[in-house]
């Protein structure tokens, strides 16, 4: 069984969802404890700026509205002081620091501030966008900005102040405040320091205890998985501890008694199983076992080789797929199957048949519960009835053509045709051609017979093929039609090879025979030959017909020809080019045909040539 990785194991994923949970919670709890602790300042800071600030509008607003003469102070040095002494007074009971405090009427005019280095905006016009609104709108302004020079947060407060106490009345200016509450924020950051510290220990204390809660699960249930592997192997003998009395020890108390009950079983079917392998192990044919929907749940070792298949891919399939007769028969169909079943897995390199005989597996109370098929290798019990049936035929019906000729003329004959002088001769002329023509026929099966025979030998000896094939050429010239020309393309080194001359020459009697009855008025036919490494290849070409080229591979079995009705008025019994193959291959070399219909056809043959002190011969294009 494959090792469970530390990511994956159930003890990791209790300790970091117990840790998780913790973790939520303590987010939870200081997100709200921050929010609450951070408004909770804000509000205190703002408010102890607010109770000095209702006091500074009453002061600037009695000084505003006040009536001056020559011997008071201006109302610019009045307020300046007011300022300076309010801002002294806020800087003492504030948390923070006011930055600065400005008077502006009105018109946005600046009429005094607590900033000793912006004096000079005195009696200049205000640009603050707060103030703009605070008197536009009659309300008081507040916001949290970010000081470009210092980069500390700083409250900015905009109140208007009225002529009178009530909401309604006229404003007569505005009290613009700046004060420095980055101090409230460094409070809550180390507030949330030290609840982070607190947090991460708080999360050690977890983490520890949540390994020890997790372990008191995931170790009866490591046990189990520990159990379980063994069982896997055949260990029946280990047992699982039990830790409690809970529902895991319930658990472990129950696969305990599991255990023991498969430990019983295992050996039942160990025993069967025995059994069954000793049988199928000894047997040659092919066993498929199924259940009772089809599926394949035993195979031996000879079906495996007969089908080419291997057995991962073959169990829990059904039985028809793998078979390949899905398309013709169900599994049904099977189960009621008498006859054996041909399964043919021909290529069209070589031929493949197997039988396959079916044979229900049934219950007492006729309940199927499987089927048992059995596969034989029939191909060589197929292919010799085939090339018998194949035989017997051609040979009914090159012996059945000649024998009805030759009635038919005899019963002529026999009804007094023989008594014609012009008609008798002829008609026993086709008897006698007839009758030799089945002697042709059945001294060529004769030959064929002998050279099947495990018995058959060659006469070899070693002759001058160039002499060899220039007689051949020399006898087929003089006999031939003025309207054929011989072509011989043979080079002028002597070779020499060790052959059965009478085969040999019986070979190319047949080839060129056919070359030169193929070949139209005015053709040729050509002769050569070449070496080509460790054989002798001969070459005989003419400008015949030709063949279709799916029919040159077969011009040399037996009884084939590609027109059969030509070949017969020619003479020809079907076995020459078959003969030619058997004694070429005798001598172990091959033969074969390249042909383009409507061009002519050119046979090969190549025999064995050793290469001692001779040259290397020429080629032919």
């Amino acid at each position: 069984m494959q090792k469970v990785s530390f990511f994956k194991s159930i003890h990791v994923k209790l300790v970091l969802i117990y840790i998780l949970l913790i973790m939520l919670a303590l987010q939870i709890i200081g997100i709200y404890f921050a929010k609450q602790l951070e408004e909770n300042l804000k509000s205190n800071f703002q408010e102890s700026i607010f109770q000095r600030v209702d006091l500074m509008q009453y002061s600037i607003r009695e000084e505003i509205l006040k009536e001056r003469d020559e011997s008071m102070p201006s109302l610019e040095e009045s307020l300046k002081s007011i300022v300076k002494e309010f801002s002294t007074g806020l800087k003492d009971v504030s948390t923070g620091d006011i930055l600065e405090i400005r008077v502006i009427d009105s018109r946005q005019r600046i009429l005094a501030t607590s900033e000793v280095d912006n004096q000079n905006l005195i009696g200049q016009r205000s640009n603050t966008d707060l103030v703009r609104r605070a008197i536009s709108a009659e309300t008081l302004f507040d916001l949290i900005k970010l000081d470009n020079k210092t980069r500390n947060r700083v409250w900015v407060l905009a109140t208007p102040i009225r002529d009178g106490a009530g909401p309604d009345d006229e404003i007569i200016g505005v009290l613009y405040i700046e004060a420095n509450i980055e101090s409230v924020f460094e409070q809550m950051s180390d507030i949330n320091r030290i609840f982070l510290g607190g947090t991460a220990v708080s999360l050690v204390v977890t983490i520890f205890l949540g390994i020890l809660v997790a372990r008191t699960i995931t170790q009866p249930i490591a046990d189990m998985r520990k159990q379980a592997q063994a069982m896997a192997k055949g260990n029946f003998s280990r047992k699982v501890r039990v830790y409690g009395t809970d529902e895991i020890g319930q658990l472990a108390t129950t696969f305990n008694h599991l255990t023991n009950r498969l430990q019983e079983s295992q050996s039942t079917t160990e025993a069967e199983r025995r059994k069954l392998h000793s049988v199928l192990s000894n047997m040659t044919d092919g066993v498929i076992a199924t259940d009772r929907k089809g599926r394949i749940i035993l195979i031996n070792d000879p079906a495996l080789e007969l089908l080419h298949i291997s057995r991962d891919i073959t169990l829990g399939r059904p039985i028809a797929s793998v078979l390949g007769i899905d398309q013709e028969y169900s599994f049904e169909d099977l189960i009621h199957m008498n006859d054996a079943v041909n399964l043919d897995f021909s290529t069209a390199e070589a031929p493949y048949i197997l039988r396959a005989n079916f044979s229900v597996i049934q219950k007492e109370t006729g309940f199927i519960n499987g089927l048992i098929t059995v596969l034989h290798d029939i191909t060589e019990q197929e292919k010799i009835e085939m090339e018998r049936r194949e035989f017997v035929s051609n040979v009914s019906h090159e012996l059945r053509t000649p024998l009805t000729t030759m009635r038919s003329y005899l019963e002529a004959l026999i009804d007094g045709a023989w008594k014609d002088e012009n008609i008798a001769p002829t008609f026993l002329n086709v008897t006698q051609t007839e009758t030799e023509r089945m002697i042709r026929l059945v001294n060529d099966l004769l030959q064929l017979s002998r050279m099947d025979s495990s018995n058959y030998k060659l006469n070899t000896d070693i002759v001058l093929f160039n002499s060899f094939f220039n007689r051949i050429i020399d006898r087929f010239e003089m006999s031939k039609s003025e309207n054929v020309t011989f072509e011989r393309l043979l080079p002028e080194t002597s070779y020499y090879v060790e052959i059965d001359t009478d085969k040999v020459t019986q070979v190319i009697d047949n080839v060129i025979s056919n070359a030169i009855k193929y070949s139209p008025d005015g053709g040729s036919v050509r002769f050569g030959f070449t070496i080509q490494g460790d054989t002798l290849k001969v070459m005989i070409s003419d400008d015949g017909m030709g063949i279709p080229k799916e029919n040159v591979g077969r011009i040399f079995d037996r009884f084939y020809r590609v027109d059969r009705a030509r070949a017969r008025s020619m003479g020809g019994t079907g076995l020459g080019l078959a003969i030619a193959r058997e004694m070429i291959e005798a001598h172990g070399g091959k033969i074969w045909a390249e042909s383009e219909e409507g061009y002519g056809t050119t046979v090969f043959f190549t025999l064995p040539f050793e290469l001692d002190d001779f040259d290397e011969a020429g080629e032919w294009e």
